[in-house]
This record gives C-alpha cells, structure tokens and sequence, in this order.
C-alpha cells in the first residue's frame, strides 16, 4: 500500500515537472509543425496533377516546344519521387532536396507559361484557361500553406532553443526543424531587365 503510494507521488511530480518544462508544449507543437507540413505537400501535390492536363493542352497547340514541355514532364517527374514524410522535417538535407525539386518545377512551369504568351489560339483555349486559373489558385494556396509552416515551425523552434525548454529539448531529442527559403537570395534582389523589343 505505501508503495503504490509513494509511486503515485512520484508520478505525480514527474508529470508536474514534466509539465513545467515544456514536454506538453512539445508534443502540441511538434504535431502542429507536421499538420502545417501535410497540407505544403498537399498543395504540391494538387499542382502536380494539375500539370499533366497543361502539358497535353499546350501540346496540342505548341507540340514543337517540345523542350520545355519535356522540362515541365521531367521537372514534375523529379518533384513527386521524393518520399514525402514528417521525418523530411527534421532532415535538412532531405528538405533541401524536396524544397529545390519543388523549385525546379516552379521554374518549367513558369517557362512554360512564357511560351503559351506565343501562341494567341492556345491562350483562347476555354481548357488551357482554366487549367491557368486552377494553377494560378494552386500557387496561391502553396504561398499561404509554406507561409503558415514557416509560422508554426518558427514558433516551435523558438520553444527549442529558449531556456528553460531548451534543457527538455536536449533531453528528448527536439530538434530545430529547417523553414523554407529562398534559392537564390542573390537572384532575386536583382531588378530584372525588361526588353519590350521584337525580336527577328
């Protein structure tokens, strides 16, 4: 009899501590972190079988861009064969090579969306213009989907490196998960040059 109870006191303690420190904190944040990620994936996975159906639509009328529609297939191809668990969350090299896969596809897709400016018939395609619009609301939906990841991941990194949750982070193995970013930080903080001319 005094044994169970010293052993619920103890129990009881270690919960308090356990508590106290941020353990629970953890574990809500840590399953917020893969719920933000599932839906990034899920919006990734949208544009992916949205792409298909677009490369079809501008063949038939730009079959001989035939590079650029192999570089969105192939580019798309890259994209979904990466195995997409939570442990990428806490893999950085993992992570990189999913976040550069999903940017490479951005990039074809956003050649191939060039090349569609060529082709005025291609650009009045009722389907063409509705897989335009279901991609442009896909990309939307990947910017608020990351922006949301990048929040929750922020908010649980900050749980892990703050004192004193800091210490139960060591103790159970909480890692600082990586956040997006940008590719090419150097790229981007240069203005494009624009160039109205025609060329011949």
């Amino acid at each position: 009899m005094r044994n169970n109870f010293v052993r619920w006191i103890v129990l009881g303690l270690l919960t308090a501590v356990l508590s106290g420190c941020g353990y629970n904190e953890f574990q809500a944040k840590d399953e917020a972190t893969k719920a933000a990620w599932g839906e990034v994936v899920n919006q990734y996975q949208r544009r992916a079988d949205l792409i298909p159906n677009l490369v079809n639509t501008v063949k038939g009328y730009a079959s001989h861009e035939r590079e650029t529609l192999e570089a969105v297939t192939a580019a798309r191809a890259r994209a979904t064969s990466i195995q997409v668990t939570p442990e990428v969350l806490n893999n950085p090299a993992a992570f990189q090579k999913f976040q550069q896969a999903q940017g490479e596809l951005s990039s074809a897709l956003s050649r191939l969306m060039a090349v569609s400016e060529k082709y005025p018939d291609l650009k009045a395609d009722t389907s063409f213009r509705d897989l335009q619009s279901q991609l442009e609301g896909t990309e939307n939906r990947i910017t608020v989907a990351r922006k949301r990841y990048i929040d929750t991941v922020q908010d649980y990194n900050v749980l892990a490196r703050r004192f004193p949750t800091n210490l139960t982070a060591m103790m159970f193995g909480y890692q600082v998960k990586p956040s997006f970013t940008v590719e090419n930080e150097k790229a981007i903080s240069t203005a494009p040059t624009v160039d109205f001319g025609s060329k011949k």
